[in-house]
């Protein structure tokens, strides 16, 4: 029977890769998204065409406690097990002090923090019949602290913590850990100029930036890997050093 990886946020970018590196060991592949239901159901046909009724969709707001509720509902349907969730849906977006609303603080912290833990609640016990993983996708600047991204980074602190303390709660049926990218890509919709690019490539000891496949293998690795647990892997070419 083929296991199954279920990814929030997995119609583009990070997610998508996950899902396609995935595809090429034949699991079965549950696609979450919010929005992007074109990019959603092309990916789903493409593994779909290599794998045959390997590949479903789900859609839900993870900022809305009854979408995400029924994300939960839905997905344990799919498929007999669940043997892997991968936490990466992220809102990602600056707020200054002086700009900071409750619009902003449940948007950041409902997709970065809130929608996670309750999937992860969810779906416990389908996790725990197949010792399976969990992963959260966290990010390496949160240990600086960046100026005009308090929100978002408390949520993602906040992950981390939840990564820690589910580690040792869940144990030792379900694993628990966390990845925390680098310098991968443009934040949605920006585009650096060259200047931009050199700047950060610059501040990463390896001297380039990092790629969605890197972040795809170290969750690969996690996933095959039967004795780590709590921890926050950066996946940063050493920028955090």
């Amino acid at each position: 029977m083929n296991k199954t990886i279920f990814i929030t946020g997995a119609a583009k970018r990070i997610g998508k890769e996950i899902a396609i590196t995935f595809k090429e060991l034949k699991w079965n592949i549950i696609i979450h998204y919010n929005s992007s239901k074109d990019d959603a159901e092309k990916l789903a046909s493409e593994i779909n065409e290599a794998n045959k009724d390997t590949a479903k969709i789900v859609q839900g707001d993870l900022d809305k406690t009854d979408d995400v509720e029924n994300i939960i509902t839905e997905v344990q349907k799919m498929f007999p097990t669940i043997d892997l969730l991968i936490n990466n849906a992220s809102t990602f977006y600056p707020t200054p002090i002086d700009e900071i609303s409750e619009k902003h603080w449940e948007k950041l912290v409902g997709s970065n923090l809130k929608g996670p833990l309750f999937l992860i609640q969810g779906l416990k016990e389908k996790l725990k019949s197949s010792k399976g993983s969990i992963i959260n996708i966290t990010d390496t600047n949160l240990s600086k602290g960046v100026a005009n991204y308090s929100i978002y980074s408390a949520a993602k602190a906040g992950l981390e913590s939840v990564t820690k303390g589910l580690a040792r709660e869940l144990a030792p049926e379900i694993k628990v850990n966390a990845i925390a990218p680098g310098a991968m890509l443009e934040p949605p919709d920006v585009t650096w100029t060259e200047e931009q690019k050199n700047k950060v490539i610059d501040s990463i000891p390896l001297k380039r930036m990092g790629s969605e496949k890197d972040i795809a293998e170290a969750v690969k690795f996690l996933a095959h890997s039967q004795y780590i647990t709590g921890q926050i892997i950066k996946v940063d070419g050493g920028r955090s050093l």
